[in-house]
């Protein structure tokens, strides 16, 4: 597994956010990128920053009434392409 940085990482999971809105799947297509542990260490950041709400038990959704998702990185564009 490749190392990222902390922004790096919320910035996958942002994008992941945008394709998987269902909480379980989108920790499913994460395992190949970040540990489990860093997947829901970045949800509770974005959710604790607002940048990303939580709808109901499952469903999770970018805040983007509050926030605008980042520049996706060049690096990081073979990842969420892989996701």
């Amino acid at each position: 597994m490749t190392e990222y940085t902390f922004n790096e990482k919320l910035i996958i999971v942002q994008y992941a956010i945008e394709k998987y809105d269902n909480e379980k799947m989108l920790l499913e297509k994460l395992q190949s990128v970040l540990s489990e542990k860093d997947s829901q260490r970045s949800i509770d950041t974005l959710i604790g920053t607002q940048r990303v709400r939580r709808i109901g038990p499952e469903i999770l959704q970018n805040n983007i009434s509050h926030t605008e998702l980042p520049d996706l990185p060049e690096n990081l564009r073979p990842v969420i392409d892989g996701l």
